[in-house]
């Protein structure tokens, strides 16, 4: 489940890290926001990735499982 797991993190981290980063420039725009709460967002971002990458391989996984024990 962790392999795959760290495969959805490829993909999920970064989305969500950028989410992050996102939300200082949304606040206070492009001239005036801290860089420290631009790579606090991001980093924030990127941790709450690790447990939904886990959560969605889980979801995958049951799902893979469901449908192998159909055929």
């Amino acid at each position: 489940m962790w392999k795959l797991a760290m495969i959805l993190f490829i993909i999920i981290g970064p989305t969500l890290a950028g989410l992050g980063a996102l939300v200082p420039l949304s606040i206070y725009g492009v001239g005036t926001f801290n860089a420290l709460l631009l790579v606090g967002g991001a980093a924030t971002g990127a941790a709450i990735a690790i447990p939904v990458s886990y959560w969605v391989a889980t979801r995958l996984g049951a799902l893979m499982d469901a449908s192998s024990a159909r055929t």
